[in-house]
């Protein structure tokens, strides 16, 4: 792997039209709840074949030229719903309602007791990729903040007491994650972007209780976005509403989408210690990018942040987009990183 603005992917990767009812997929909102109908196979069949389309998804992030990859999030019907509705505590016969971020209420997990984590979710998704790769890796769980937000809560006070359960249910997950192989675990919380003034209150002092004790196993990260590009079209002239905040964070790296916002990067002298993985691959478009548009994208940074502390990334995780749209993206991705590297003296 580079010394400089390694590459690395947010999260998801496409799934292929034999596993998945991409139609299904591509027509509603992301599933809160288990949606199994999705699926095109068998339950009885199912996770073999998931294992072998997240090969498929292994190879292309390799062949990519990817420097740490993930599992492509194959197994998954959204980001958050496989974790979400594994944990004690949650109703999954008797869902709830929430509004979505783009304002429409949504079928959501129920909170009707305490929650717990008795078992690991993904762990043996990161002993597969771990088995399957000599890469390094990261695998993404959804955050407490956000995993809060994305429920119906008819057990806790409030949603902040019910936040700091889900952070301990995470917490667990994230050190199980690490000794099973995981060189990188992210928190996704963009309802943090969606829902500023709740998280200004407590999203924080969750992530904090999420990663406490994780200091020295491997590297954490929480991604923050707009939503996936594919359901919400418009990114904020003004940027992001809550990102300063994560300075306070004890993360490592902070995921943020620079490209198809546009973002003012000036904003990241915000985070004065912590990583950035910064997006350069615009999602909304179908168009991929040049080599040199990629390239372009992160000069602009480096205007900004040192490109020792630059993780070049997608803007969001590519679960709505044409596989081959997909790889040609990441493949321009790495050309760019790697363009830059030269000019740094450094490829």
């Amino acid at each position: 792997m580079p010394d400089l603005l390694p590459t690395t992917v947010v999260g998801s990767y496409t799934q292929p039209d034999w596993l998945v009812d991409r139609e299904n997929l591509r027509g509603r909102l992301p599933p809160r709840i288990r949606a199994k109908e999705m699926w095109r196979i068998p339950e009885r069949f199912l996770e073999a074949a998931q294992d072998d389309a997240t090969l498929v998804a292994i190879r292309d992030l390799e062949r990519a030229g990817i420097d740490i990859i993930s599992d492509g999030e194959i197994r998954r019907e959204s980001y958050s719903n496989r974790f979400a509705t594994a944990l004690d505590g949650i109703d999954i016969d008797k869902h709830g309602t929430a509004i979505d971020r783009t304002g429409h209420a949504n079928p959501v997990p129920r909170i009707a007791g305490p929650i717990r984590r008795t078992r690991p979710v993904e762990v043996r998704d990161v002993q597969f990729l771990r088995a399957n790769t000599d890469r390094r890796i990261k695998i993404t769980i959804p955050g407490p903040f956000t995993m809060t937000q994305q429920a119906q809560n008819d057990h806790y006070k409030d949603d902040e007491a019910a936040a700091m359960d889900y952070a301990a249910a995470v917490n667990a997950e994230i050190k199980d994650l690490f000794k099973a192989g995981a060189d990188v675990v992210q928190l996704d919380e963009p309802y943090m972007q969606a829902r500023p003034d709740k998280a200004k209150g407590y999203a924080v002092k969750a992530i904090n209780r999420a990663v406490e004790g994780c200091r020295g196993l491997g590297t954490t990260a929480v991604h923050l976005c707009f939503g996936y590009a594919h359901i919400v079209h418009d990114r904020p002239s003004t940027g992001y509403s809550f990102l300063p905040e994560l300075e306070a964070a004890h993360v490592d790296q902070v995921s943020i989408e620079a490209a198809q916002p546009n973002l003012d990067l000036a904003v990241l002298k915000s985070l004065p210690s912590k990583t950035i993985i910064l997006g350069v691959i615009d999602n909304g478009d179908a168009t991929i990018e040049t080599a040199e548009t990629v390239a372009a994208r992160i000069r602009k940074a480096l205007a900004v942040v040192s490109a020792e502390r630059i993780v070049v990334a997608p803007d969001c995780g590519m679960k709505y987009m044409p596989r081959d749209i997909a790889f040609g993206k990441l493949r321009a991705m790495v050309d760019g990183a790697r363009i830059v590297r030269r000019e740094l003296g450094r490829g």
